[in-house]
């Protein structure tokens, strides 16, 4: 866990108007209510690297960053979705595992389904 004024230490042109303004576009989410009381695990401090290399490194505007990240949080979502469904066909028989890996294929039924 870091604490607020070590996460702008941890970038060279990163002042904390800049990382208050992420928290309160709620860009970045860390624990407690108030600037002393913020602690930043270590998904808080990935996402505060990625949004400064986002402005930093990609330029990207400012009004862009909302939907970048909203993409990126999506795509995290399904594949922890998919990590899920994975863990879940591996659990089942293995003919039945098999027809699904064929409807994946492109809809192939298995005989005697159609």
């Amino acid at each position: 866990m870091t604490r607020f004024d070590a996460v702008c230490a941890l970038f060279a042109d990163l002042d904390s108007a800049e990382l208050r303004g992420w928290i309160e576009r709620r860009w970045v989410r860390p624990e407690g209510t108030t600037v002393e009381t913020w602690v930043f695990h270590e998904i808080d401090l990935a996402r505060v690297r990625l949004i400064y290399d986002l402005r930093r490194e990609l330029d990207t505007p400012e009004e862009t960053v909302p939907l970048v990240l909203s993409l990126l949080d999506q795509v995290y979502e399904l594949r922890a979705a998919l990590k899920l469904v994975g863990g879940a066909l591996g659990s089942l028989p293995p003919d039945v595992q098999e027809a699904v890996r064929a409807a994946l294929r492109g809809g192939d039924e298995p005989p005697g389904q159609r």
